[in-house]
C-alpha cells in the first residue's frame, strides 16, 4: 500500500525469563507489562512523529498501524534449555506470540475507549466481525532487529544464533569489508566456564567452525540447544517462521540459511513450504553467494 509508514518496536525476550525454585521459566507478568507499555508508546509515536509528506501522515493516522515484535528468541530458548529445532520450541513460539498479540490487542482496545478507535475502524474486519473497537488496526510485526539486536546485546528477531563466533564486516562510507569485527556468544562462553569445559583451545576450535556441534569436549546437551543457523535444516527455519506468523498481524522477517552447495530445487522447496504453512513472505540466503557478505562464520579475516 502507498504512503504507509513503519512504526516498530521489539521486546527482548531474553529479559523476560526468571529463576525460580523449579528452574528458569518465562516471566509472563513482566512480559505482559512490557507489551502494554510498548503498545501505548508506539501509539503515541503516531501522533508525536513528524512525517516527511502529508500523504504519509494521513494514511498512518487513518489506520494507526503499529508493529510490536520480539527479539532475543534464541537467547530465551537457550536460557530455558530448549533446542531451537524442536517441537517444544515451536509450541512455545506459538504460545509466546499469542500472548504478545492478546496482551497488545487488549491494551489497544483500552486505548480506543480512552482516545477513540482508529478512524478507518468502520467497515474494517474488526467492525464486520463485531469485535471491540481497536486503537490500532494492526499491533504486531516481527522485524529483523539487526542493529537494535546488536545494541541490546541479544539474538536477532526470531532467528537462531548465526554462529557462536563469527566475523561481522562493516566499513566507512558504505564500503563493506573495510572493518572486520569478531562476535562471540557470551551465553555459550559463560556456560562453558560454569560447567567446567572451557579452554582456550576449545574456544579457538569453535571460533574456526562457528558451531559447537560435533566438537569434542562440548557436552551433548549443550550441543543440542546451542545450534546455529547452519546447523538447522531449512525446514526448521520455515516451521519456526510459520509458528510466529500464526499470531502476527503483519509479516515475520526470517532468513533461511543455505549452505553454499544448495540447489535451485532446495530453495524452491522452501518457498513452497512457506506458502503452504501460511508465511506472508520468505527470505533465503545461500552462503557465499555474494563476493562480500556481512556475516561470516569463523574469525579468520578473509583476503580482499
Amino acid at each position: 500500500m502507498l504512503f504507509r509508514s513503519c512504526n516498530l518496536g521489539s521486546i527482548d525476550l531474553a529479559k523476560m525469563v526468571k529463576s525460580t525454585k523449579k528452574g528458569v521459566e518465562i516471566d509472563w507478568n513482566r512480559l505482559k507489562d512490557v507489551v502494554r507499555l510498548a503498545v501505548h508508546l508506539l501509539d503515541n509515536v503516531i501522533d508525536m512523529n513528524k512525517y516527511p509528506i502529508d500523504e504519509i501522515a494521513e494514511t498512518t493516522r487513518k489506520s494507526r498501524k503499529i508493529g510490536l515484535g520480539i527479539m532475543g528468541w534464541a537467547d530465551m530458548l537457550i536460557k530455558l534449555g530448549i533446542p531451537y529445532n524442536s517441537e517444544d520450541a515451536l509450541v512455545l513460539a506459538e504460545r509466546v506470540m499469542e500472548f504478545v498479540l492478546s496482551a497488545g490487542r487488549e491494551r489497544s482496545q483500552e486505548l480506543a475507549k480512552e482516545r477513540g478507535a482508529f478512524p478507518a475502524f468502520r467497515g474494517s474486519l474488526f467492525d464486520l466481525k463485531g469485535e471491540p473497537e481497536q486503537r490500532n488496526s494492526t499491533v504486531t510485526t516481527i522485524a529483523p532487529t539487526g542493529t537494535i539486536g546488536i545494541i541490546a546485546g541479544c539474538s536477532q528477531g526470531v532467528e537462531p544464533l548465526f554462529a557462536l563466533a563469527y566475523v561481522r564486516k562493516t566499513g566507512l562510507a558504505g564500503n563493506i569489508g573495510d572493518i572486520q569485527l569478531t562476535e562471540v556468544n557470551e551465553l555459550f562462553k559463560q556456560m562453558a566456564i560454569d560447567r567446567g569445559f572451557y579452554s582456550d583451545a576449545l574456544m579457538m576450535e569453535i571460533a574456526e567452525k562457528g558451531t559447537c556441534v560435533g566438537v569434542a569436549g562440548v557436552p551433548e546437551d549443550v550441543q543440542k540447544f546451542f545450534v546455529t543457523a547452519h546447523d538447522i535444516t531449512p525446514e526448521w527455519h520455515v516451521r519456526m517462521q510459520a509458528a510466529f506468523q500464526k499470531y502476527t498481524d503483519n509479516a515475520v522477517s526470517k532468513t533461511v540459511n543455505f549452505a553454499h552447495d544448495a540447489t535451485r530445487e532446495d530453495i524452491a522447496n522452501v518457498y513452497m513450504m512457506a506458502h503452504k504453512l501460511g508465511c506472508k513472505g520468505i527470505t533465503v540466503y545461500r552462503d557465499g553467494s555474494r563476493t562480500i557478505q556481512v556475516l561470516n562464520v569463523g574469525t579468520k579475516k578473509e583476503d580482499g
